[in-house]
């Protein structure tokens, strides 16, 4: 009887063993999987990933030195060689022990984990400030200090990529496929970045994991982070906050260039701007307004209205629409600068005077939509 009663002890150990083991696999499975994580790009991501593995390591060490301790202790101190179990309570040591070590444990992930943070939260003395604001969905970036100061324009998911995705994206090889868009972020390389978030709509957040970067943008407030890019190349991140129906077409792409390249960029972007600085009260042809139309509609609308116009779920199709075919084109002019049906519409004041005549001339005169009816940017301008 006494050895059929080992035997199932036994029986019983080897299999809590194996659980344990078994449990131990996988704790060091997930460890090596955690650590294929992107490489860091930045000095506060090296010391993210570094402390996350310093974190890692030291609970492995605790799990593997805990549980050793423990199935030494089951198996040498088993009822079938006679052990009895010890009844004490009380014991000032052990409960001394068990405070002290875990305090020291904390301590020594506290000190780094730290030091890491306060370096995070350290925007001082930047070299370039860029203010990111967060649509439904899409980002705008505004460089308001340091070299490149007055230049700003609105990120977009590439179009080709969207059509990819909506017919399945099939047969799909694209390292950076979802992540390309119209006008990446540009800046330069080793230079201290300053990122201001906010938000139009709702709240947003930028991320960039390869900078160890991610702040909520929050509509009404102003909150900041900043990075400084080691390397140059291309660095990508999405928005981390569930923020509608097209929040995983929201990308966000960081191009890092040299000083010079930089610069250039910046002479450049600084011409195009001048070439767009439209006059409000410049009369424009139909042919041409509708052609600049199609351009505005493509990069901003086609997403949800889609490209026939004839729209999806819950987005009213334009093709057709009677707020579109109203002789009153104050209707349409209202919608497009104030959105309407508590944001699923969102306003879009940030488009010029002349981009949103044009874009609304196109969707009265495309499609089945043949009004004829031509908005001029002087009739945005006055109802702003």
């Amino acid at each position: 009887m006494k050895s059929r009663k080992s035997a199932r002890t036994l029986t019983r150990l080897w299999a809590a063993t194996a659980a344990a083991a078994a449990g131990l696999f996988h704790a060091g499975l997930a460890l090596a999987l955690e650590w294929n994580i992107r490489p860091a790009g930045s000095k506060i991501a090296e010391d993210i990933h570094n402390l996350h593995e310093y974190v890692m390591i030291l609970c492995t060490v605790i799990f593997v030195g805990v549980f050793s301790v423990m199935f030494y202790s089951v198996y040498a101190h088993r009822k079938s060689k006679g052990h009895k179990a010890a009844q004490f309570h009380e014991n000032t040591t052990v409960e001394v022990l068990w405070t002290v070590i875990p305090l020291v444990i904390l301590v020594i992930i506290a000190l780094p984990a730290t030091k890491t943070v306060i370096a995070q939260k350290d925007t001082s003395n930047p070299d370039l400030t860029i203010k990111v604001t967060g649509y439904q969905w899409k980002w705008g970036y505004d460089y308001l200090k340091g070299e490149g100061e007055g230049i700003g324009f609105i990120s977009t998911l590439d179009n080709e990529h969207r059509e990819i995705s909506n017919n399945g994206a099939k047969g799909v090889q694209l390292d950076n496929y979802l992540l390309k868009v119209d006008n990446p972020l540009v800046v330069p390389v080793n230079k201290k970045i300053r990122v201001i978030t906010t938000a139009n709509d709702v709240i947003h957040a930028f991320a960039v994991p390869a900078f160890g970067v991610k702040q909520d943008a929050i509509p009404g407030f102003v909150r900041d982070t900043w990075f400084r890019a080691e390397k140059t190349g291309d660095f990508y991140g999405q928005c981390q906050e569930l923020c509608g129906k097209e929040h995983a077409y929201m990308p966000i792409h960081v191009k890092v260039v040299s000083a010079e390249d930089y610069s250039k960029w910046v002479t450049e972007q600084q011409k195009a701007m001048a070439a767009k600085m439209d006059d409000p009260n410049k009369v424009w042809t139909l042919e041409d307004i509708v052609k600049r139309g199609e351009k505005v509609y493509a990069a901003n609308c086609a997403a949800c209205h889609q490209p026939n116009g004839k729209g999806a779920g819950p987005i009213k199709a334009l093709d057709g629409s009677a707020v579109v075919l109203d002789g009153d084109k104050a209707k349409q002019i209202k919608v497009l600068l104030n959105g309407q049906n508590n944001g699923a519409m969102p306003a879009w004041k940030q488009l010029s005077d002349t981009d949103i005549a044009a874009v609304i001339s196109y969707t009265k005169n495309n499609w089945s939509n043949k009004t004829g009816q031509l908005v001029q940017p002087a009739e945005i301008k006055a109802s702003r």
